[in-house]
């Protein structure tokens, strides 16, 4: 009698990732997940009650890794003028993957109708901008990073693909900017 393999939470996620990416945001359903993961229908909705729970999960999933290479990148950094924010400049360094930018425009996507998944992303962003008061130029680093997050945008959301010298005169100009910005007072 063969045994039916263990489908572990990562293998569901694994798999709506895999179906974003090839279908999009708008191909992302309870159906297609369970035939991407060689799963039943019923498995996936045991593990994730809906939709948006499957999505609250992958952003869940995606916002706990980017927290922990933050936290390993900003330990690297713990060198430099503002760890917090060079960690976060050192991180943008690295060029977005494919699957990064569908994952992104899928989550961006779920988030003008999904509250929960809004406050997800506002409470991620509230960490970041209170990381940006901590040293001695908040100001500085707010600007900055007020930068940054334009930039990770543009990237991510593919609106524009800068070559990989450009990349890195632009992540030096927003370190320039924390240390040329006066601050305030």
């Amino acid at each position: 009698m063969a045994r039916s393999r263990k489908i572990e939470e990562d293998d569901v996620l694994d798999a709506a990732e895999r179906v974003i990416v090839r279908l999009g945001a708008a191909g992302l359903s309870i159906d297609a997940v369970a035939r991407e993961a060689g799963i039943s229908k019923a498995r996936v909705v045991y593990t994730h009650k809906s939709k948006r729970a499957l999505l609250e999960a992958l952003i869940d999933r995606r916002l706990k890794a980017e927290k922990l290479r933050t936290r390993e990148i900003v330990e690297v950094s713990r060198d430099t003028p503002h760890p917090e924010l060079f960690g976060r400049i050192a991180a943008a360094a690295e060029l977005p993957r494919h699957e990064d930018r569908a994952i992104m425009l899928a989550i961006s996507a779920s988030l003008s109708s999904e509250e929960k998944l809004q406050n997800l992303m506002r409470e991620w962003t509230m960490e970041d901008l209170e990381t940006m008061e901590s040293g001695s130029r908040p100001r500085a680093a707010l600007m900055a990073y007020l930068a940054l997050t334009g930039f990770y945008c543009i990237e991510h959301f593919d609106f524009n693909r800068w070559d990989a010298a450009e990349r890195l005169r632009i992540l030096e100009d927003i370190r320039t900017i924390f240390m040329s910005f006066r601050e305030p007072g």
